[in-house]
């Protein structure tokens, strides 16, 4: 794969601890794999590097197999909203969370794989709160600018600016549909896309921007259902 497939160019490659690669060769179908290995299924992916592409430095890991070989996992297993980056280079901050919901269990499993399976669901639950709750808090006080919206707001807490007709029984069942690796019949795409048009319109113009133009109406026909 080339670096140029699909107008996608990665400037450089790597992470805290870890020396920098500028300019690595990773193609655009190798970027959407790593951003798609969720564990434990799909992870991790195995990326091949050449040493001699890293900039000499004096990180800790400057030294393989940190050089040679990178296995990566789902971006959201350290940052599920995405915040890592942006939070510290910007006070502008846009988050659309599309994040599911731990349910609860009547009766948890006492194997060790499904209890095993269950702690990593409270540990990421947690973070996510945790993420969720610093940038609420972040835009509640001022110090930063833009809005929080998720797939599971109430779209009546914008009040007026809560524009298209959205009722949460329906937006509900919208955000149980699991996450797959399975095609969507086009009137779900269209209903989900709907609901996602309609919640960040509704939350840019209530804590953004009020004087953004109101849509007149979903992108496609049916609404959210």
């Amino acid at each position: 794969m080339n670096r140029g497939v699909g107008n996608f160019h990665l400037p450089r490659l790597g992470k805290f601890g870890l020396p920098l690669t500028p300019d690595p060769d990773v193609g655009l179908a190798t970027a959407v794999a790593a951003s798609s290995a969720f564990p434990p299924v799909l992870s991790p992916l195995h990326l091949k590097v050449d040493p001699s592409r890293f900039k000499a430095g004096k990180e800790p890991l400057h030294r393989p197999p940190y050089t040679t070989d990178v296995l990566l996992t789902d971006g959201g297993v350290y940052d599920n909203l995405g915040l890592e980056t942006v939070w510290k280079r910007y006070t502008t901050i846009f988050v659309s969370d599309g994040g599911g919901q731990m349910q609860p269990e009547e009766a948890p499993a006492h194997n060790w794989v499904s209890h095993s399976i269950r702690i990593n669901s409270v540990i990421d639950n947690q973070v996510r709160s945790l993420r969720k709750r610093q940038v609420v808090g972040s835009l509640a006080a001022g110090v930063r600018r833009g809005a929080y919206w998720g797939i599971r707001t109430n779209i009546e807490e914008y009040g007026s600016a809560a524009v298209l007709d959205c009722p949460q029984r329906k937006t509900l069942d919208l955000a149980r549909i699991e996450t797959r690796l399975k095609h969507l019949d086009t009137t779900t795409q269209h209903r989900v896309m709907n609901w996602g048009y309609a919640i960040s319109d509704a939350a840019l113009r209530r804590h953004y921007d009020p004087d953004l133009p109101r849509p007149k109406a979903f992108p496609f026909e049916g609404g959210v259902g």
